[in-house]
């Protein structure tokens, strides 16, 4: 039977798109605030994060993004700034992200019948995210050294926050890679959140695939009958 259910953060539970673009357009309008005349955009500040992202993908995520910042503040010749407008961003990033509509009523429903867990490669605190005291237990990457999805190590973690053996864990996320493929290998059911209504990959090996957090409850009910 089926008794937890873990769930990845960004683009699963949270809306994090959304919330880094106004943490983006923050950051731009104080970039003209200081020099008006700096021919900097939007597109300029996301493809920073794209240029550094393959070179430093297994660091924290804060990290990566400070690194981005670096690059976005010198496009303006404005690197003296670069502590207060990493500080910015930060503060509205955290202020935006929130659960996707779905997620809270979803969690009340699956609470009544599982032990939920929070599971995450990135910095989205549940508590600073509209997700407090939402779960029985929480597993963030690098905390106490500890590497990021796809690692079989991070699904170790998972399975000792959870206590039970892992086919009794169902994962849910939006990365086949990382939330589907990996959390199999590691003897887990995975159910993939397609919200963006892409293309399934090929031979992904998803116990299900739903579109909305409003599915799962119906889905984990079939899984563990099954």
């Amino acid at each position: 039977m089926l008794t937890h259910i873990v769930f990845d953060a960004d683009e699963t539970l949270l809306d994090l798109r959304s919330a880094v673009t106004g943490g983006l357009e923050a950051v731009l309008g104080r970039m003209r605030q200081l020099d008006p005349a700096a021919a900097v955009t939007l597109g300029d500040l996301e493809s920073d994060w794209d240029a550094v992202f393959d070179g430093m993908s297994a660091a924290p995520v804060a990290e990566i993004r400070r690194a981005a910042l670096t690059r976005s503040v010198a496009r303006a010749g404005l690197d003296e700034h670069l502590d207060a407008i990493a500080d910015l961003f930060f503060e509205r990033r955290y202020a935006l992200t929130r659960p996707f509509p779905d997620v809270l009523p979803a969690l009340a429903t699956l609470r009544r019948h599982h032990t939920l867990g929070f599971a995450t490669n990135g910095n989205s605190r549940a508590e600073r995210c509209g997700l407090a005291g939402e779960f029985a237990f929480e597993v963030y990457a690098h905390e106490d050294g500890l590497p990021k999805k796809p690692a079989p190590e991070f699904f170790e973690a998972v399975v000792a926050a959870a206590g039970v053996a892992p086919d009794r864990i169902v994962h849910v996320g939006d990365s086949p890679a990382h939330d589907v493929v990996a959390a199999r290998r590691a003897g887990l059911r995975a159910v993939w959140l397609n919200r963006a209504g892409l293309p399934r990959p090929a031979d992904l090996p998803a116990d299900a695939e739903i579109v909305t957090v409003t599915e799962l409850a119906a889905v984990v009910a079939e899984l563990s009958a099954g």
